[in-house]
């Protein structure tokens, strides 16, 4: 195994928090610093969280040469641009989701990754757990016989204006905080959708309190999930097929992986170790980086996932059908 990758997290945000205690477990991961735009609290942030370096802007933490790689946690809006900057500055870049639901923003960040050999890849920390691997694995091998219909949904309760969840100015609201997850699980499972419907209720910070959507995906595979911030908490995910089914409870943050195949003759629960995703999503860009391991998010992945928020967030709001 190669030498640790030296990281840098780019922002204080909050989702920090679970990322943070992977970095420290691994030892593929060196987390030797982190950036706020107050350099106070930077230093204060950094002690808590046991990290050796703290810098009073974004650029500074860009502008030490001895850091590797980057995790971008800033606010939706902020995530195209800095990314660029990060990958122009020599460093590697894992990227909070959304990534972007702008295409071309999207292009122009992996172009720019490209032209300075960097690695860019979107995190979607679910996607690397052990857990999703199974998923579509055993989807794939025909446990459920044909794919039919794939169900999602991600909700939970928020009614405080001032967070930045609820701000329309950042992008936030359902569709783009946690229904992307819907979104990513089920072009994972049904590939790239045709077109999509979705309907969605703006609240009064303008933001999409509840967001429902409708797809179609080739051979006539279809999806609907359902997402919120003014819903009771509820994330689950279905896989529905012409001999079985696959449910899972906890499909997102998979800290109880379980797998349930059922059939008309019965149940079989598929038991797997829980494993950090955070961690895992840390690793797989930092083997890609040593040459030890494919990057398993990348260009498509993020263009395909930017293509179908944005169809689905013009579909809300014209309350028309848009095709992919």
């Amino acid at each position: 195994m190669g030498d640790a990758v030296k990281w840098g997290i780019v922002s204080t945000a909050e989702i920090n928090r679970l990322v943070i205690p992977g970095a420290h477990a691994s030892a593929k991961v060196d987390l030797v610093g982190v950036a706020s735009r107050d350099l106070a609290r930077a230093e204060e942030y950094a002690r808590k969280w046991e990290i050796p370096r703290a810098y009073g802007s974004y650029e500074a933490l860009l502008e030490d040469p001895e850091i590797e790689a980057v995790y971008i946690s800033l606010p939706n809006t902020m995530h195209p641009e800095w990314s660029i900057r990060a990958v122009e500055a020599g460093k590697h870049v894992l990227c909070e989701k959304p990534f972007s639901r702008h295409p071309d923003e999207i292009e122009a960040a992996f172009d720019a990754a490209d032209r300075a050999g960097r690695l860019l890849s979107e995190a979607f920390m679910y996607r690397h757990n052990p857990q999703t691997k199974r998923l579509k694995q055993l989807v794939d091998e025909g446990a459920i016989g044909e794919l039919r219909l794939v169900r999602t949904t991600f909700s939970y309760s928020l009614y405080d204006p001032e967070n930045i969840r609820l701000r329309t100015d950042v992008e936030g609201g359902a569709l783009m905080d946690v229904g992307c997850y819907c979104v990513s699980g089920q072009r994972l499972l049904a590939g790239e959708p045709e077109r999509v419907h979705a309907q969605a209720w703006f609240g009064e910070t303008g933001t999409d309190c509840v967001f429902t959507g409708e797809l179609r995906f080739p051979g006539d595979v279809l999806g609907h999930f359902d997402c919120g911030t003014a819903l009771t908490d509820r994330d689950e995910l279905e896989a529905v097929g012409s001999e079985g089914s696959l449910f899972l409870d906890d499909p997102w943050h998979c800290r109880t992986p379980v797998i349930e195949l059922r059939r008309d003759d019965g149940v079989e629960r598929i038991e797997l170790e829980p494993q950090d995703s955070y961690r895992l999503e840390l690793e797989n860009l930092g083997d890609a980086i040593r040459g030890e391991g494919e990057l398993l998010l990348g260009r498509e992945d993020a263009l395909g996932q930017g293509r179908t928020l944005e169809a689905l967030h013009r579909s809300a709001v014209t309350s028309e059908p848009v095709p992919c």
